[in-house]
């Protein structure tokens, strides 16, 4: 159980820190959001 707890705190650990190092900035941070919404709208057809 223990082994699972700590499994899944590495884990989140590692995608907090990959989606820090991916957007410095508040500016990063809102390219990226932007991008995701121009994706989801491409794959929506709109």
């Amino acid at each position: 159980m223990l082994r699972r707890s700590l499994a899944a705190l590495v884990l989140v650990a590692v995608v907090v820190l990959a989606a820090g190092s991916g957007c410095n900035t508040v500016r990063g941070v809102g390219k990226d959001v932007e991008a995701g919404g121009k994706a989801i709208q491409r794959g929506s057809g709109k």
